[in-house]
């Protein structure tokens, strides 16, 4: 997911200062045999010469990640881990137990037949099943492999195929009835798991929850201590599945190291709270097939030995903030849409409110946006003005409790582009919005601004020990934005020639996004250099459209806007309205006489707005997710031309 050095020398608070490194000592052959490999590969079962550094976060020594859990354990042992609802009664694993759950769920796995460096896809919503089941699969030496619940059965037949899935862990009917479909071209898979709902009927090698723990329950654990021995930190453990939006999705392949030394750099950086000091709280609710979820709601709050609380199934569509102000968290990330329907929400709220509300509303808002513009502008942290205290007792206090804030410190928005119009609208209540940034390929974050470090539109600066180099810089100090780090993925999983598309000679990992840098090193995304969506397949499928341009860039959804093939005048090159031969032949074969672009414009031919529709219909069923379906068009009444300022001229 793309939208969404430097370390910081400004003084950290002493809870910050004192966050564990890597405690665990580690094979001392491991770093010495990694630093033979090369950076990258495309093979599951290889290992990856590590990034190390000399100094600082980026020379902690590497951990596996049953290395890092067995720590946690020892730290936080009867902390709550993870918690959640089951009706109104509420459950809770702390960190021992949940430790043993994963390593009960890792036995049951090898049982079933999972093969060393094979995949176990997860296909569902947030869960401690989904937890137990992803690390499971990483201690008993197989892939994690989160997989996108929106996807079509054909999208999950390429995940499950391509990382050779012995094992299907999926949350209920619905999604059972999806890999019933394919179950035949997975020569790979043994088993299947359903951790929610009654089964509807029993099938071979198909299980509950509860019957798959069972499977491990009393097996020895030899064989699994022998394989977790094995583990090193520069071998893939966890494969996070590209969205698919220029061809079939790539299968990024992280290290123990990317995920353990990722957590570790972010929990510095952001000043996580260790668990002996009080602890961190969030909720999970956001996919866990995309990295942004898991390094958040898994590994760093594994990191600092927080506890992480599940939402509802139905937390987008408006369960979340119930949530919130049951769960209170410490911290919380949304992507851009999340803070937007809050937004929108209480702009709905405060269009309501007596006149009286609205004016004290309406200076509070004014005061904490210049009175936080002021702080970002400067650091030095005088004595708060007086009018802002009164607007935080009156107002910002009262929000952050309705939205159940109240106990929330880090605020982040991340995976996609924030509008300066939301980022201001949360700063006028005191709810300053971290922008991070970074991709699957980078295991998550790479910059995140701070409450010490931001400005508005700015995704901040880098985690401690990675580095960030702006590539054939224009004048202005636009260039493509690259990475290094330990945080850098291993390669694409089977392929060699999309890996070596990411990673230069030298390793460093291209965005293909556009950046500058200010003044004071803060990072501005500023355009894209690829195209992310092809629409040539929306133009096969309806050989009557002559361009097509898809928006959905800080929108809700994408549409598109269509061109119908016309004359070209030979004189001045602008299209005309008449037909091309081609398209008229087309319109008789669909029913219609149209022979000019007016008559088919916006729609007025409903025959071959029907035809337009349906094969944009065809194009959605081949989408990966609901997020790469095309929800709305729009027929243009003239075709794209240079002299129209639509297209560029090739140089």
């Amino acid at each position: 997911v793309t939208h969404s050095l430097f370390t910081s020398k400004v003084k950290q608070p002493e809870h910050c200062a004192h966050l564990p490194g890597n405690t665990q000592s580690p094979d001392p052959s491991a770093k010495t045999e990694a630093a033979k490999s090369p950076l990258w590969t495309s093979q599951g079962d290889a290992e990856v010469k590590l990034r190390m550094g000399e100094s600082g976060v980026a020379a902690e020594p590497p951990l596996t990640v049953h290395q890092m859990f067995t720590s946690a354990v020892e730290r936080y042992g009867d902390n709550t881990a993870l918690a959640w609802k089951e009706g109104d009664q509420a459950k809770s694993l702390n960190y021992r137990d949940y430790y043993k759950a994963c390593r009960t769920a890792a036995k049951s796995y090898l049982k079933l037949g999972l093969q060393r460096y094979h995949g176990v896809c997860i296909l569902g919503f947030n869960s401690a099943e989904w937890f137990i089941a992803d690390i499971g699969a990483i201690l008993a030496g197989g892939f994690g492999v989160g997989v996108y619940t929106t996807n079509s059965p054909e999208a999950c037949q390429f995940v499950a195929e391509n990382c050779k899935a012995n094992v299907i862990v999926l949350e209920n009917e619905k999604q059972l009835q999806k890999i019933l479909q394919i179950e035949d071209q997975l020569p790979h898979l043994k088993a299947i798991v359903q951790y929610k709902g009654a089964l509807r009927e029993k099938r071979p090698n198909l299980y509950t929850w509860d019957e798959f723990m069972e499977l491990g329950r009393d097996e020895p654990d030899g064989p699994l201590d022998a394989i977790i021995a094995s583990q090193k930190p520069n071998q893939c453990c966890s494969l996070i599945y590209t969205s698919g939006t220029t061809g079939q999705p790539k299968g990024v392949m992280l290290s123990h190291d990317n995920l353990t030394w990722t957590a570790l750099s972010t929990a510095k950086h952001v000043c996580l709270t260790d668990a002996t000091v009080a602890q961190e709280v969030v909720v999970s609710y956001l996919p866990l097939s995309h990295i942004a979820a898991q390094m958040v709601d898994m590994w760093l709050i594994m990191r600092v030995g927080g506890s992480t609380h599940f939402a509802q199934p139905d937390a987008l569509k408006g369960s979340l903030v119930n949530t919130l102000k049951e769960v209170r968290p410490t911290a919380f990330m949304g992507v851009p849409r999340v803070w937007e329907k809050m937004q929108e929400k209480m702009k709905s709220i405060g269009a309501k409110s007596s006149t009286l509300r609205r004016k004290v509303a309406s200076w509070a808002k004014d005061v904490g946006l210049q009175t936080n513009l002021t702080r970002m502008r400067n650091t030095a942290t005088g004595q708060a003005p007086f009018q802002y205290q009164l607007a935080k007792k009156l107002v910002f206090k009262k929000v952050r409790k309705a939205l159940g804030l109240d106990r929330c410190t880090k605020c982040y928005t991340g995976a996609a582009p924030t509008t300066k119009d939301t980022l201001e609208f949360f700063l006028s209540l005191d709810i300053p919005l971290f922008e991070l940034y970074g991709m699957s390929e980078c295991t998550g974050p790479h910059t995140i601004s701070r409450p010490d470090a931001f400005r508005l539109t700015s995704c901040g600066k880098e985690i401690p020990g990675c580095t960030t180099k702006l590539d054939n810089p224009d004048e202005e100090g636009n260039g493509e934005i690259c990475f290094w780090g330990r945080h850098i993925f291993m390669g694409y999983l089977n392929a060699p020639d999309k890996t070596e598309d990411a990673l230069d000679a030298e390793g460093w990992l291209h965005s293909g996004d556009l950046g500058k840098r200010d003044e004071h090193g803060f990072l501005y995304i500023t355009g894209r250099i690829k195209e992310l969506i092809i629409t040539a397949g929306v133009k096969d499928a309806v050989p009557l459209l002559s361009n097509a341009m898809l928006i959905g860039d800080k929108r809700k959804f994408l549409s598109m806007l269509v061109t119908i093939k016309s004359q070209i005048n030979p004189e001045t090159g602008n299209p005309e309205d008449e037909l091309t031969p081609e398209a008229v032949e087309i319109c008789k074969k669909l029913g219609s006489s149209a022979k000019t672009v007016s008559e088919i414009a916006g729609g007025r031919d409903r025959t071959v707005h029907a035809a337009i529709q349906e094969g944009i219909n065809q194009v959605n069923k081949k989408a990966t997710s609901n997020a790469q379906c095309i929800q709305k068009f729009v027929i243009l009444n003239r075709d794209f031309s240079i002299n129209g300022g639509e297209l560029g001229e090739q140089r």
